[in-house]
């Protein structure tokens, strides 16, 4: 702002001057004459007066011009942090002392800025060469020490051409970075663990020896968790709460949670291997909240089979352990008190819908028909949810066409389902409990009654809110699960023939021929059956294959590589009708070569490939596809990878396989 004056400021007082001087000269041209002599001696007075004033304003401005850039000269160069001033192009054309020691230099004048601050690089090819634009308070690494980057542009004519001059000065932000750092270090986390099989363990100990046993089970946690600097409270006689700081949990981490081979090891009198299951929340939550996540995440171990600990991170799980088979529990009562609540919810429900996964097998089918049994036997309509047929489900389907007319008319689309169901009826999801991989995903959404029974191990991604939730992973089938829940329904369960027979059909292709995971209450689900008029020579009817589904499996089998010693894998070429069932029959008799501990085969069905895995145990199949987004048993497993080239997805088994074994994932 301009504040010198100017004649011009005295403009109305001379008007109004010259206009008395000529009243006056109208009145009196003596007094006139007076006027006008006087207004001109005013007019100069003022004029000298203004020149005076603007002489001594323009003498403060430059004296105080002198004196800022003084200042402002002093100032920059007594300036705390490092300083450097470049030219357009980050040529150094000044720079402090302090930032000569911060890149360890002397005189770097004509030196390019960005080749001694490397984060201050072009970023693109297309920006070209020089120093990038960055935005003030941006933090780049110099040395080891991050500082915040503030820069100046000053536009200005030199020898007659514009010119640009580029000031940078970098703040040391290490300290607020340590800060930061060991805020989310000191951040708590929160822990729930449980001893899996508590009470079996204790049962199965002789009377001397329990009381030793049990404190021994204690003394191992408390012990491990506290030389952790963690903070241990029993809070029931087979669980524990824990609550450490996320800098005390990393090694934990890092050792992949050596607790559960530590419990794995006790041996007080025990017959039965002790194993436990945690879960672990994010860090900084407040402790209701941290609490609820972890219990969660303890849910999702146990849903898994136990034996693991389940760590929420920002947007998923991670798994550590889970290398032993899920072992069959002797306690039936959740069998009987999930088959009465599951009775209770039929009966208040106007229409029942069974749905298993996409592409469903036996296992799928067969739950799904005694689903249909359990709404018959309360009078509700029931339907079962499927797009198409496959070869692993067409003769089944064709058998029921002729002998079960009435159920075989229940099998609707997702889109017809979409139609008939309300609120309030019932949604059973069989074999399954991945949103994504049901049938129809967007029938989840129309209601809120949905039911899950499935016996995969647990993954992150789970039906929201199930209102009744049966997931075991120990059980052989979900046909098992199912017939186990009917016997405790019903005093008779009233299955057909047929209906027996799909059952059974769903047993036996999960325990290839109860071979594989086959418990004593696989065999008394089995027994059941068998009573109400399963016929084996039927069942095995279903499984019949035709010539070239068995001349595919043998050249599946023919073309099989050996990896890593015990690993066979192979791949399936052509997309056949039945490529995925080919598949994963032929990696069921790459087992049968001796020394073969592991197989895996791929198969390209449009831009997937599918990939089924197999193992008699030791190495844990569902860890590896779990690697590539699938997931299973320990044993039996299988992945869909969204890919053309199945080449690329081979090499991305070969590498999660390669990493499995780096691991020392192993059953013990």
């Amino acid at each position: 702002m301009d504040h010198r004056f100017s004649i011009k400021d005295y403009y109305l007082y001379l008007i109004l001057i010259a206009l008395l001087a000529v009243a006056l000269f109208i009145y009196n041209p003596v007094l006139g004459t007076l006027g006008v002599i006087a207004g001109i001696i005013s007019a100069s007075y003022a004029y000298r007066t203004a020149n005076k004033f603007n002489e001594i304003l323009s003498d403060q401005f430059q004296s105080l011009h002198k004196d800022f850039e003084k200042v402002t000269e002093r100032a920059i160069f007594s300036m705390p942090f490092p300083m450097v001033v470049t030219d357009r192009g980050g040529v150094i054309i000044w720079h402090n002392s302090h930032f000569a020691t911060l890149v360890e230099g002397e005189n770097l004048r004509g030196n390019v800025l960005q080749k001694e601050i490397p984060d201050l690089g072009q970023q693109s090819e297309e920006e070209g060469e020089g120093v990038r634009a960055v935005e003030n308070g941006e933090t780049v690494t110099i040395g080891d020490a991050p500082y915040a980057t503030y820069r100046n542009i000053v536009d200005y004519q030199r020898s007659g051409k514009a010119d640009t001059l580029c000031l940078y000065y970098f703040v040391d932000r290490s300290d607020f970075v340590d800060m930061e750092r060991l805020y989310e270090d000191t951040s708590n986390v929160v822990m729930v663990v449980e001893v899996d099989n508590f009470d079996e363990v204790v049962d199965a100990a002789p009377t001397s020896k329990k009381p030793l046993l049990i404190a021994e089970i204690d003394h191992r946690i408390n012990e491990y968790f506290r030389s952790k600097n963690a903070l241990v409270r029993k809070f029931q006689e087979d669980m524990y709460l824990i609550v450490m700081r996320k800098m005390d949990m990393e090694p934990i981490v890092e050792e992949k949670f050596e607790i559960l081979d530590l419990i794995r090891e006790i041996d007080a009198g025990n017959s039965v291997n002790v194993t436990l299951s945690a879960g672990v929340s994010r860090e900084g939550l407040a402790f209701i909240d941290a609490y609820k996540e972890a219990d969660t995440c303890l849910d999702v171990a146990l849903g898994r089979g136990g034996d693991q600990v389940v760590v929420r991170t920002e947007d998923t799980y991670a798994y550590f352990g889970g290398k032993s088979k899920a072992v069959e529990k002797r306690n039936k009562v959740k069998a009987r008190v999930l088959g009465i609540a599951l009775r209770q919810l039929i009966e208040k429900s106007p229409k029942v819908f069974a749905m298993g996964h996409s592409n469903p097998d036996m296992d799928a089918i067969g739950a799904a028909v005694g689903v249909m049994r359990a709404a018959k036997n309360q009078g509700k309509e029931g339907y079962i949810i499927l797009k198409e047929s496959n070869p692993s489900i067409e003769v089944l389907l064709k058998v029921m066409e002729q002998e079960e007319p009435d159920l075989y008319k229940c099998i609707i689309s997702g889109e017809r389902a979409e139609e008939l169901l309300r609120q309030d009826d019932i949604l059973i999801l069989v074999d399954n409990h991945k949103p994504s991989f049901t049938e129809y995903p967007p029938i989840l959404e129309r209601t809120s009654n949905v039911v899950v029974v499935d016996h995969h191990r647990r993954g992150s991604e789970y039906v929201n809110d199930p209102v009744l939730n049966y997931v075991e992973p120990y059980a052989s089938s979900t046909c098992e699960l199912i017939t186990e829940m009917l016997t405790y329904m019903y005093d008779d369960i009233e299955l057909t023939e047929f209906e027996a027979n799909a059952l059974m059909s769903g047993i036996v292709v999960d325990t290839k021929n109860f071979t594989f995971k086959a418990g004593v209450r696989t065999f008394e689900a089995a027994s059941a059956l068998k009573r109400a008029g399963a016929d084996m020579s039927k069942v095995r009817y279903f499984f019949e294959d035709d010539y070239d589904t068995i001349v595919s499996r043998a050249e599946v089998v023919h073309n099989a590589r050996v990896i890593f010693d015990n690993i066979a894998i192979s791949r399936l070429d052509g997309d056949m009708p039945n490529s995925v069932l080919v598949s994963a029959q032929a990696a069921d008799e790459l087992l049968g070569i001796h020394g073969i501990k592991a197989s895996f085969v791929l198969n390209k069905k449009k831009d997937i490939v599918h990939i089924s895995g197999r193992s008699f145990g030791e190495i844990s199949v569902q860890l590896i596809l779990e690697a590539m987004g699938g997931g299973g048993h320990l044993n039996m497993a299988g992945a869909q990878v969204k890919s053309d080239d199945i080449d690329a997805v081979e090499e991305q088994l070969i590498q999660a396989i390669e990493e499995y074994l780096e691991k020392g994932e192993k059953e013990e």
